[in-house]
C-alpha cells in the first residue's frame, strides 16, 4: 500500500500528512515449503534484480552478528523477465555461494529462503513464483525494496529512500505498519532518480536546439552523447528507455556548478525526495538510510532537517533477505544485530 505527496516545494517538515493510501500491517512473507522438508540447517538470502542475483549463505545455528560464510551472484532474477530464469539465476547464485565456501550444497529440503526481488508485489508472478518452488522447505518472498529496508534497519522502524535508475520509498513503522511512497515507474513516476533527471535533462538540450532555452554545458554535453543535430537527438529519445535516460544523469552533477538549467534539475530532485520523506513520516520520528547511486550523491544536498535523519545502513539488501529466511525460524534464530552506540549510527529500537 501506497501514499503519495504531490508538491513542487517544501516549506515544512511538519508539513499535515497528505491524502494518502495509508499505511499497512507489516506483510506477511509468501510461505510456500516443500512437501516432505526435513529439518533447516542453513540459511539463504537472495536480492534479485533486472541485472543480477545475490545469494549469501548462513548456518542456521551461527552466533548472532557472525557474518555469513559465502556469496554467490547470477544473472538477473527479476521476476517480470521470466519465472524460469528467476529460479535458475537464484540456484546458479546459491551454487556459486556454495562453490565459494568450498563446501558441499546443502539440500533444498534443508534450507530456509529469503528472497528480495525484484516484481514480487505483483500477484501472479508471485504466485507463479511459489508454485515453482523446486524443494526449499521454507520460503519467504517479498519485494527487493522492503528487503533493502529490513537491511538498511537491521529489521528495525525506520525508512529508506532507493534513487538508483528508478525510485522508491519505503518505511517500517514502530507500530509494525508500513508505507510504501514513489516507485510507480518511468516515465510517469519515478521523481529524483536518474532516469528522471536525464529525462529531464534531454529536455533540456531539445529545448536549446529550439532556441527555448540556452545551449549551455548540459546542453552540450547531452547532445555530444546524443548527436548534435535535431533529427539525431530525435532518434536518440525515440529509441531511449530508463537505463538510456539514467546515463544521462551523472552530466546533470557535472554540469551543476557552470549551469543554471543543471542545478535546477537537482533542487527539483531534492525536492521530490523531501516530498517522500514527509509522505512517508511527517513527524520526523524515523531514521533514513539513503540508498542508490543517485540517491547518495542527492544526501548532501536535502535540507537540515532531512540531513539530520540520516544514518548508515545497518546491513544490505542480502542481509534483509537473511531476516525474512530467520523469521521463518523465530525459535532458533535472530539476524538483527545488536544497536550500535557510535552516535550518528545508531538506530532506535
Amino acid at each position: 500500500m501506497k501514499s503519495r505527496l504531490m508538491s513542487t516545494s517544501i516549506q515544512s517538515p511538519f508539513a499535515p500528512r497528505p491524502l494518502s493510501r495509508g499505511r499497512i500491517a507489516a506483510p506477511q512473507a509468501p510461505y510456500a515449503g516443500a512437501g516432505e522438508a526435513g529439518p533447516v540447517t542453513c540459511l539463504i538470502g537472495v536480492d534479485g534484480g533486472g541485472t543480477s542475483t545475490r545469494a549469501r549463505l548462513r548456518n542456521v545455528h551461527a552466533p548472532v552478528g557472525q557474518a555469513a560464510f559465502a556469496e554467490g551472484v547470477a544473472g538477473p532474477s527479476a521476476l517480470g523477465q521470466g519465472i524460469g530464469q528467476a529460479w535458475r539465476h537464484i540456484g546458479q547464485a546459491i551454487a556459486n555461494a556454495f562453490a565459494h565456501a568450498g563446501t558441499e550444497p546443502v539440500e533444498p529440503a534443508h534450507c530456509a529462503l529469503g528472497l528480495g526481488l525484484s516484481g514480487a508485489h505483483h500477484a501472479p508472478w508471485r504466485d507463479a513464483f511459489l508454485a515453482a518452488n523446486p524443494g526449499y522447505a521454507r520460503i519467504a518472498l517479498h519485494t527487493d525494496s522492503y528487503a533493502a529496508l529490513l537491511g538498511a534497519h537491521g529489521g528495525r522502524p525506520g525508512m529508506i529512500v532507493i534513487s538508483g535508475t528508478g525510485s522508491v520509498g519505503e518505511a517500517l513503522y514502530a507500530d509494525g505498519t508500513t508505507a510504501t511512497v514513489g516507485g510507480w515507474g518511468f516515465p510517469s513516476g519515478d521523481e529524483g532518480s536518474g532516469a528522471s533527471l536525464g529525462m529531464r535533462a534531454a529536455q533540456v538540450a531539445q529545448f536549446a536546439l529550439d532556441g527555448r532555452g540556452r545551449a549551455g554545458p548540459l546542453a552540450e554535453a547531452v547532445l555530444a552523447v546524443t548527436g548534435r543535430s535535431a533529427v539525431q537527438l530525435q532518434a536518440w529519445c525515440a529509441q531511449a528507455r530508463q537505463f538510456e535516460y539514467a546515463s544521462l544523469a551523472p552530466l546533470v552533477f557535472e554540469a551543476e556548478a557552470s549551469d543554471s538549467a543543471a542545478a535546477g534539475l537537482l533542487v527539483d530532485a531534492v525536492q521530490a525526495i523531501e516530498a517522500d520523506l514527509l509522505a512517508l513520516d511527517s513527524h520526523g520520528e524515523l531514521p533514513l538510510v539513503m540508498l542508490g547511486s543517485i540517491g547518495r550523491r542527492l544526501q548532501p544536498r536535502l535540507a537540515m532537517w532531512a540531513q539530520s535523519r540520516c544514518i548508515g545502513p545497518v546491513g544490505d539488501p542480502i542481509d534483509g533477505a537473511l531476516c525474512l529466511a530467520a523469521q521463518l525460524l523465530p525459535p532458533l534464530v535472530s539476524l538483527v544485530p545488536p544497536p550500535s552506540t557510535s552516535g550518528k549510527a545508531e538506530v532506535p529500537t
